[in-house]
């Protein structure tokens, strides 16, 4: 058994494939804030009308993580990672109708 099979579940995929567009958003928050606060800066987005471009640029990496547990054989994992792909791209259909 590899150290990696026991983290092969459809709940490790949709935790990571939650978490890690959170992480994106941070580090692009934090190289193109221009030393604003986070509430200024996700005014400044919702102002623009770019929220579904921002929320879309969080969850393209998604990709990476998607083929890396694939890579990794870890197909449990790679349906929990798919699944929220598709979640995020319903929640952005979601806000771009409203």
């Amino acid at each position: 058994m590899k150290f990696y099979e026991k983290y092969d579940s459809v709940l490790t995929g949709v935790v990571s494939g939650l978490i890690f567009p959170f992480i994106v958003g941070i580090v692009i928050y934090l190289f193109s804030s221009g030393h604003q606060s986070l509430h200024s800066y996700l005014v400044r987005i919702a102002d623009s009308n770019i929220i579904t471009h921002s929320i879309t640029l969080c969850v393209f990496p998604n990709i990476l993580i998607f083929m890396i547990f694939n890579r990794l054989d870890m197909l449990r994992a790679t349906r929990g990672v798919l699944a929220m792909t598709i979640v995020w791209a319903v929640i952005v259909f979601g806000v771009k109708i409203l």
